[in-house]
Formats: structure tokens, sequence, C-alpha cells
């Protein structure tokens, strides 16, 4: 690939959208000691009871507070220290990509009784009848708590790709020549984009929750209410706040108890998940290790579950540095420094074309690449909203009162915003895997929906879109070795699929669209009960 070929494929949809929105892509500090504020990062993502957590905090205010809580169907106050010194550290200009490098200003142990979930870490610096509030969150793992069986593995790749704090993400920022450009290095070491871990309610999702109507311009409201309120504009792409918050507590809420851990734990550990009869995964889970896939592979061979909520499995990431840096060249594998030293099967790229060429269906029976947007503007902004299922009589649909041809999950929206697909055949009206991108024929196909990688584009004056063409060109150049204008129709299209798969003595059953908790959060009886019967069914016998 050119480098005039590799900027257009980093740089178009950071162009068509810069007019309005460049100017707030990034959250991160003021680096000015007038303008009060607070930020806070722990060295790790995840702890076990008795594990020491350590604060690095800087703050403009003389004093400040901390608290911490577990977020689960209540939030619960565990813990609150008033009254600390304050010290304003100083950032780097490159924290997003190298870390903040800040002193630990304060550190607790985690008590032996707390139970496992995500615990929201709250700072507050005060100047006068000023109030500057942030947040953190920890994964905390009950070590001596052996009930789980179902373990919800939080999509933390994904989390730090999306994380543009300081400057830069795997999207856009301040990286790169021109300081405009995506970073393929990301540190961990630094805060989380405010909206990753709280939220307040009404915060918009990234699906509107009505279509739009013929001839209106396309809008996006989550990140109009992001400008509007100083949040992230990539809020409800990742973080905890968006997607596994909202399924640990409809799980909590119906009786599951779930240990909670990151997808960075089964690098560092690739057996963590055989202790449990059921592995979830939730929302967008996107950016993953070879080794994080690994572990997930070797855990269903042997005899795991898993239930997969989630969308867009496209990106094979590496980390670094004992866990503090993650990187991914994404569009631009062949700059990855291991591109020409090796070992080759850690390039970092997109799991269906070169360099790494491991399909993404054989790990959780859909792809990427042959998905991705979906109710997302004008990427099938007028469809359903919804699956249309095919095997109505497929256990999962079980008391769900679904019929051939009926759509799961149209009213609650939950088809979107990024969908996984396959590549298929239609024989007297039901879908099968015709395997031409490497997926099982054993994979039976139960419901589905259509998706798109280029914005229908309708004239509408002002109108200014979301996704460009570089999406659909690079599908193109990888899996036709051309974009032509042939190649580049056939890749428009894409589809968003309900699989269920029989794989060595485990088994897989993937929901891929990233907006399944939001029939979760809206009540939808349907999407419910499909869920219930996928927890169920995956635990072991006699047991939730």
């Amino acid at each position: 690939m050119t480098a005039e070929q590799a900027k257009k494929f980093i740089a178009p949809r950071t162009r068509a959208r810069a007019r309005h929105i460049l100017d707030h892509y990034y959250i991160g500090p003021a680096r000015d000691s007038e303008v009060l504020e607070i930020w806070g990062y722990t060295p790790k993502i995840t702890y076990k009871t008795g594990e020491t957590v350590q604060l690095h905090v800087s703050t403009t205010a003389e004093e400040w507070d901390f608290e911490v809580g577990r977020d689960g169907r209540e939030y619960i106050k565990l813990m609150e220290e008033t009254g600390l010194s304050g010290c304003h550290q100083p950032t780097p200009a490159d924290c997003s990509v190298n870390g903040c490098d800040w002193k630990v200003a304060v550190e607790f142990a985690i008590p032996q009784e707390w139970p496992s979930g995500g615990y929201l870490v709250t700072f507050r610096a005060r100047r006068g009848s000023d109030i500057a509030e942030e947040h953190h969150i920890i994964l905390v793992r009950n070590v001596r708590d052996e009930s789980s069986q179902h373990v919800l593995v939080c999509a933390t790749g994904t989390w730090l790709a999306y994380n543009c704090w300081g400057g830069s993400n795997h999207y856009e920022g301040i990286a790169g020549s021109d300081g405009r450009s995506f970073s393929p290095v990301l540190s961990t070491q630094r805060p989380w984009s405010r909206g990753f871990c709280k939220l307040p309610e009404g915060a918009p999702r990234a699906l509107r929750e009505h279509p739009a109507r013929p001839g209106e311009m396309a809008r996006y409201p989550y990140m109009e209410w992001a400008y509007s309120y100083g949040y992230s504009k990539k809020y409800a792409s990742a973080g905890w706040a968006s997607y596994e918050r909202h399924f640990a507590r409809w799980a909590e809420a119906e009786g599951y108890h779930l240990d909670i851990v990151a997808l960075h734990d089964l690098e560092a550990d690739p057996d963590i998940l055989n202790r449990y009869s059921c592995a979830i995964f939730v929302g967008h889970d996107e950016y993953w290790t070879a080794g994080m896939r690994d572990s997930v592979d070797s855990y269903v061979e042997s005899g795991g579950r898993v239930a997969r909520f989630a969308g867009n499995f496209l990106w094979q990431t590496r980390i670094e540095d004992e866990g503090r840096r993650q990187i991914c060249y994404k569009y631009i594998a062949e700059r990855d420094p291991l591109y020409e030293t090796g070992p080759h099967e850690l390039v970092t790229g997109a799991w269906d074309a070169g360099p790494v060429n491991r399909p993404g269906a054989l790990t959780f029976g859909v792809n990427g690449l042959n998905g991705v947007y979906a109710a997302l503007g004008k990427c099938v902004g007028a469809g359903p909203g919804g699956f249309t299922v095919y095997r109505q009589n497929h256990w999962a649909f079980e008391n769900a009162n679904l019929g051939y041809g009926d759509i799961l999950g149209g009213n609650s929206r939950i088809f979107g915003y990024e969908v996984d697909g396959l590549s298929y055949r239609f024989e007297d009206g039901l879908p099968y895997p015709d395997c031409r991108d490497g997926a099982s024929p054993d994979i039976v196909i139960l419901a589905m929906g259509l998706a798109a990688n280029v914005e229908a584009d309708h004239g509408v004056w002002g109108e200014t879109l979301y996704i460009g063409d570089a999406d659909a060109e690079y599908k193109a150049q990888k899996i036709y070795g051309e974009a032509t204008p042939e190649t580049l129709d056939a890749c428009q299209r894409g589809n968003g699929m309900i699989v269920s798969w029989k794989r060595g003595s485990g088994e897989v059953f993937t929901a891929a669209t990233c907006e399944w908790v939001a029939g979760l959060i809206r009540e939808d009886a349907q999407v419910e009960q499909v869920t219930r019967n996928v927890l169920n069914r995956f635990a072991w016998p006699g047991r939730k």
C-alpha cells in the first residue's frame, strides 16, 4: 500500500466530519492551573480481592476526595476518603501514546469480602462553590467466591482503541506528521475519556430510537449530545457505561451470579475461562490479541460455552510493555515493525485479510468484514432495527413467541450500530453459510439482517454524512486485490447474524450486534427471553 493509499484509509472519515466536531474530538487535561479539574487512573484494569489499588491522580484543587462503589443492580458506596492534598502533575503531550507518568496519589487494599463486579471510582475536586467530578472503573474478582459459573469478559481492547483521553486513539487524534492522524500505539496508563465509566440517565445511544423520515437530514444524536455536554464523542462506541454495565445490572436483577474480568485477563492468564461454564461477551468487542482469541478457542474446543451478544469482531492487536501499551496498525499493517521482522502471527491488522489471514468466523461463527454498519445515520437507516428470524424452532427462541419472518428486537432497536455476518446462500427460504470466508458448514444461521459499508447519499442539502467509502475500499483491496467499480459495489453490502454452533466439545451462540443490550435496557420481552435461554442452557445442570 502506498503512502497516499494509507492516507486515504486513515483520513477520509476524519475529513468528512472534521468541519464541525474536530475541535471537540478528544478529552484531556487543560494544562492550566487556573482551570478546576481532576483526573485519575490505575495501573491495572482488573484486581483480585486483597490486592492494592494505586490511584494516580492530578488535580488543580488544593484538596480532593474520592469514593469507590460497586456499580451493580444498584450503586453501593463502599469506601470514601476526603480532604486529600491535591497535586497538579505535568502531563506529557504524547500521554495518549506513552502514558501520563503521574505519581501515585493514594492507594487502598480491596477488602476480601467485596463481591465480583465493576467498581466505579469517583474523583471530586472543589474550589469555592465549584466542583469538578470525573470517574474511573476497575473490575474486581473475588478469589474466595467460586460459585460463579458465568463470567462476563469486558471488551477492554475496544475500550482502549476508542479512548481519546490525551489526544489520540486508534481512529483520530494528534499523532502523525500532520498532528491529525490516528495512533497505532496507545497507552493504558491514562484516564478514561468522559462517558466511558459513567453516564447520566438519558444519554443517547449510538442508534436513534426511531428511523429518520424520508428526505430528513442524517442525524447522529449521541455526537450532538457529547458536544453539548463535554463528553467524548466515542462514549457510545465503547466503555463500561454504554455496554457491559447494562448487561451486568440486568443479569444481577435476573438472579445470575457473574464474575467480571477484562479481555486483557485472557492474555495474562489463558486458562482463566476454564473455571466457568459460560463466557459472555457483550457490546462492542472489535479489538483482540491473538492470545485472547487463542484462550477462547481452546476453552470452547475443550467443552466451554460462549454466549456472545456483541458485534464487530475485526482487528488483531498486540499487547506490549507488560500490558501498558496496545498496538494496532489497522489499515496500514505493512508499517507494523513485526511485518518485516516477525513473529508474523503477531502482526496487527484485520483478521480476515492479509497479513493476518485468520478468519474471524473460526472463533465466533461470524466475522467483521462481512458486517458492518446498520441503523447508523443512513446505513440501513430505515431498516427494521432487529433480526429477521428464519429458524424459529431453535432452542434459543423457546418461549420467545417468534415465528418465521418475525423481527426480533425491532422495537428496542438492537440491530446495529455495527454487526458481524457471513458469506451465505439461501435454499428454500433458509440461509446457510457458503464457507467462502472460512466459516464452518456446521454453523446454523438462526436470524439475520442487512448492513452497509457506505452510507446512502440522497443529496439532502446541508447534510454531512458520517461514513465515507474508505471501509468498502479497504475491504475491496483486501478481498479482491483491487478497488474497482465492481469490487466496490460488492463490498458496499454486508449483513449481521445470529448463529449457533457446536464446536469441538463446546458450543457457541452469537448474536452479532453491538446493541443487544438495548433490548435489555428497554425491557424487550423477546430479547430478554432469548438471553435467558442462552445463559440457562450454557449453565451447569441445575444451576443458574
